[in-house]
């Protein structure tokens, strides 16, 4: 039967590789170009390909070879694994696909054209964000706060009605419901995934609660009022997520005067993770019509991997390329003797760590005086500020994902439910803040994420903590580094050879949890995230 598996992913993959490929310059040439007709050709191939995998007969040729207890290769055995859990979800009834797909554009629309009207002007996102973080007037904040609430009026019924139908959707497989699905099909498990928050929010509480007294403590002088008048307009963010800058840091002056990807490019291939191909091949600067933000993308599993930025000598942009090229060197570092279905990283949110973890350096005092040349002085004087500012950003970030994984968990276990109640009681145990008196609207579903990206939120985390796992590791095991606060593994090669050959290499051979042991020696855990952001050290 292994033989017939391998002939059955031979003929599948004729059809899945070149269109995968296909599709992906596709899109690749849309960000660039900005051209209509680019990126309607990118949905036309990425249509062909959603075909392939809702495909009735090629599904049920999965099944059999999965339920069948005959094949042993471990690498057969995966791909089948992986193949059915992309299938599964596509075998939705096709008029229900058409309904979720008709309705989330059409709420995907009202969130790109929506603008909040505030004193009969309206606003664009990047606006309402520049009122709510620079004002110092109460009432100017309360109204633009509310209105960019406004949006979720005009969306809920058909978010919640999109709840509905992905339910019913999950439900047709034999799910409870799409948020169980959703992870069971990324090889999550719901129990776990709530132990990990509940240990999470366990490590983190204490140390949120000092924050938020500091930064109530500075916002109560900012505005003028008195702490216990604070409401969710005063914290500089629609919805808390980040936290107020209450840190005197200036990190744009250490890269104005340096081309950011040079600093990349020696950075990395400093550290046995050479870049100077992927640069190459990537398109890092500005151009009219151009995607605005960055991604990266691995073209073809075969070495084709292009990172897409708009690069300026700050110090977002230093970090956005440290975090790109994260993801590059990851795919580009896969054993590319794998089958293609493996060549692949093991989850998501491993990418994301990885990427997390060398993003993370562009703050570090560390990194800025062993890559950047900032002078001890300065990094002396800059220190404290930089870490705490790291620190406060990473905590109050946590308490955020806190409220949405948990609200999603209930949100699609019962749709029925007062939604409205449930948001405020998770943001005011999670996040400290204070439903403003009467308030009954729809506030949570005007989170894009929460309506459209559903069930995605918590990989966010997952990354974090992963990236903190990894740091210590490579610090304390690789390196012997244990006693050092800070460390920026600049010229290390060894921290590349350790990422490649106990991380990179593997791809998707193992399912994400058995990665993580077998790279670190333990399972996923919040622990080195709390060592590192809690425990005030590094």
């Amino acid at each position: 039967m292994e033989r017939e598996l391998e002939l059955f992913l031979n003929d599948l993959l004729k059809e899945i590789i070149p269109l995968t490929r296909e599709a992906h310059i596709a899109y690749f040439n849309a960000s660039i170009s900005g051209k209509q007709e680019d990126y309607q050709k990118a949905s036309r191939l990425e249509l062909k390909l959603s075909k392939i995998y809702s495909n009735k007969k090629t599904f049920a040729g999965i099944k059999r070879f999965k339920n069948s207890k005959s094949i042993n290769d471990q690498f057969l055995k995966r791909q089948i694994e992986l193949l059915y859990n992309e299938f599964l979800s596509n075998q939705i009834d096709e008029k229900l696909i058409e309904k979720i797909i008709i309705l989330s554009t059409k709420v995907e629309e009202k969130f790109a054209t929506y603008r909040a009207s505030v004193n009969g002007k309206n606003l664009t996102d990047n606006e309402i964000d520049l009122v709510l973080e620079t004002s110092l007037d109460s009432d100017e904040l309360e109204k633009t706060w509310k209105a960019s609430k406004d949006i979720a009026d005009t969306i809920v019924d058909n978010v919640l009605t999109l709840v509905k139908l992905r339910n019913e959707g999950a439900k047709s497989l034999g799910f409870n419901n799409y948020h169980e699905m959703s992870l069971a099909l990324n090889e999550q498990n719901i129990d776990d995934m709530l132990k990990l928050f509940d240990d999470l929010d366990n490590l983190t509480s204490k140390e949120f609660l000092s924050l938020k007294e500091e930064i109530d403590t500075f916002l109560s002088k900012r505005y003028g009022i008195a702490k216990g008048k604070l409401m969710p307009w005063h914290y500089q963010d629609k919805f808390f997520q980040q936290g107020p800058k209450i840190y005197n840091v200036d990190l744009d002056k250490y890269f104005e005067n340096f081309d950011v990807v040079e600093l990349t490019r020696k950075y990395y291939n400093g550290i046995n993770l050479n870049i100077d191909d992927l640069i190459e091949k990537s398109d890092l600067y500005e151009k009219e019509g151009k995607y605005q933000h960055a991604y990266c993308t691995d073209i073809d599993r075969s070495g084709d991997i292009r990172v897409v930025c708009n690069v300026k000598p700050n110090y977002k942009w230093m970090g956005t390329l440290l975090h790109e090229f994260g993801h590059a060197v990851y795919d580009k570092f896969i054993n590319p003797k794998l089958p293609w279905l493996l060549r692949s990283h093991a989850h998501i949110f491993t990418t994301e760590a990885v990427a997390m973890l060398f993003g993370r350096f562009a703050a570090d005092p560390a990194w800025l005086y062993d890559v950047a040349g900032v002078n001890k002085e300065e990094i002396k004087k800059n220190s404290d500020d930089c870490f705490n500012s790291l620190k406060l950003e990473q905590i109050t970030f946590s308490r955020w994902v806190q409220v949405v994984f948990r609200f999603e968990k209930e949100l699609y276990s019962n749709p029925d439910q007062d939604l409205n109640k449930l948001w405020w009681e998770l943001v005011e145990k999670y996040q400290g803040i204070k439903k403003p008196e009467g308030r009954n609207k729809p506030d949570w579903a005007s989170k894009i994420h929460i309506a459209l990206y559903p069930a995605y939120y918590h990989n966010y985390i997952l990354g974090e903590l992963l990236a903190s796992q990894l740091y210590f590791y490579i610090k304390d095991k690789v390196l012997g580094l244990s006693k050092s606060t800070f460390e920026s593994f600049a010229n290390k090669k060894e921290v590349g050879n350790y990422l490649k050959n106990l991380f990179f290499s593997y791809g998707a051979v193992y399912p994400w949890n058995e990665l993580i042991e077998k790279s670190t020696g333990e399972p996923l855990t919040p622990k080195y995230y709390a060592a590192q952001f809690v425990q005030n050290k590094e």
